[in-house]
């Protein structure tokens, strides 16, 4: 992300404006005065973003993620004396349905093989030989999926509703009916491994993989001076539920701190994510605060790179030449020392120095940057430089609110780009983008050693499902 726009940072005709001002006007600015400094308020920002998964994704999602072979035992204790070995395999795609807010209903063609047979003893004396079997059915079952709050899947509640299909065997001419010894096994199954781990499935390192790509430091330019800001999460909120039919419906929210960080010591990953907490907020929404910060020694030298020396016409008898320009602090405005140099038609010379102060505000409406509360004092040894036109301050003031007024449209245009870089997040099963981005001056904050100029971008997030 670039902002550069070096001649525009003070226009000429606009300065000679002030000098014109200041030479002809006496002030009644103290530049002497120590007005406290304003409270930077923390660039915090705040992103929420409501997904509404379609049920087809997760379909897809299931399908990769459950395995060819989902279970092989043997000596399964399969009740009233019968014992198998038995491998369970997947044997078609997976059908997921949404049932309520709470609940998937998931049906998984199965494949079964193996050999059953009977305990020692009894019978099991008289028939030696296990019998073989090899059945197919797609059992229904319906569970409970939830996201806890270390980033894990866990599955508080499983249940077989149908096995779909009916399993049975011949033994001495008498039908021997397995299927709900088979369903019998398949809850067990579910009890010992899914339903007694809350942390089932870990998440984190694919939040981690994705959290890595867009919470990396964002490098900026502005005039000249490199700059990287990076989110420090403080809070990661989730909610979830499901639409039945429809959707799967996460609620996703992440704020935090920006950091701002020199080139050559910003840090080579994203911060760590924090546990989460319940998110009620439903909204799409982003807003991240930037904070430049530019030292005045960096202000001095961008005023003097423009301004150093240039012969600036005040009016048709007088040419002024700015120098030595050294910026402050004046309270919540900014002040800039400048020495000066003016000679005029007939040939006099006025040397002295001038302080200008003023607030720089942002209008959104016309997008431009205008100075506030604007106000100088000028030191000459020219007695009649001082005291002229007194009278007109009022006049002169409105003519400076008026006038200085700079264009940040195309600036601010320049400044999104990156921003859009970096919060664009592709995956296997849809791309994240960010829409309706803008991005304006949020505030400027003199302090002790320089100004900050807060941006903020606001703006919201859409996927594009695959």
């Amino acid at each position: 992300m670039k902002i550069t726009n070096k001649r525009r940072f003070v226009p000429s005709d606009y300065l000679g404006l002030i000098i014109f001002c200041a030479i002809t006007a006496c002030k009644s600015l103290n530049p002497n005065a120590n007005p406290p400094l304003p409270r930077i308020p923390d660039a915090y920002s705040q992103v929420n973003l409501p997904l509404e998964i379609p049920i087809e994704t997760l379909e897809i999602l299931a399908n990769q993620r459950i395995p060819l072979v989902l279970f092989d035992d043997r000596g399964i204790e399969m009740g009233n004396g019968i014992i198998g070995n038995l491998a369970f395999t997947r044997n078609g795609m997976a059908k997921v349905k949404a049932v309520d807010e709470k609940r998937l209903e998931l049906t998984l063609p199965i494949q079964v093989k193996g050999e059953v047979g009977l305990k020692p003893g009894g019978l099991r004396n008289l028939f030696q030989s296990k019998v073989p079997i090899n059945h197919s059915f797609a059992p229904v079952v319906l569970f409970d999926p939830g996201i806890n709050s270390n980033w894990s899947l866990g599955i508080s509640e499983f249940e077989v509703e149908e096995l779909g299909g009916k399993m049975s065997l011949n033994v001495l001419g008498m039908e021997l009916d397995l299927t709900q010894m088979i369903q019998q096994e398949i809850q067990r199954y579910a009890a010992k491994n899914l339903t007694s781990n809350p942390d089932l499935l870990p998440l984190k390192p694919l939040i981690d993989r994705a959290w890595n790509q867009v919470g990396r430091p964002v490098l900026v330019e502005f005039e000249g001076k490199k700059m990287a800001f990076s989110i420090q999460p403080d809070s990661v909120k989730l909610s979830e539920k499901f639409t039945p039919g429809q959707s799967y419906d996460l609620n996703l929210g992440l704020s935090g701190k920006v950091n701002s960080h020199p080139v050559d010591a910003m840090p080579s990953r994203a911060f760590p994510l924090p546990k989460l907490t319940d998110n009620k907020n439903t909204g799409n929404f982003l807003e991240i605060l930037i904070p430049l910060r530019l030292s005045y020694s960096e202000i001095d030298q961008l005023l003097s790179e423009n301004f150093e020396n240039q012969a600036i016409r005040v009016n048709k008898t007088t040419v002024f030449r700015p120098s030595n320009f050294r910026s402050q602090a004046f309270g919540d405005r900014l002040g800039i020392w400048m020495d000066f140099h003016a000679e005029q038609a007939d040939g006099k010379k006025i040397d002295g120095s001038l302080f200008l102060v003023g607030s720089p505000i942002f209008e959104p409406k016309e997008k431009i940057l205008i100075f506030d509360q604007t106000n100088f004092h000028l030191e000459s040894d020219s007695k009649k430089a001082r005291m002229a036109a007194s009278l007109k301050k009022g006049k002169i003031i409105r003519q400076l609110d008026k006038k200085l007024r700079f264009e940040m449209a195309e600036v601010m245009e320049e400044s999104l780009s990156g921003i859009r870089e970096r919060l664009a997040l592709q995956t296997p099963y849809g791309d994240l983008k960010v829409e309706d981005l803008e991005i304006v001056p949020d505030g400027f904050y003199p302090s002790a050693t320089g100004l900050e100029i807060q941006l903020k971008a606001t703006g919201n997030v859409a996927v594009d499902w695959k």
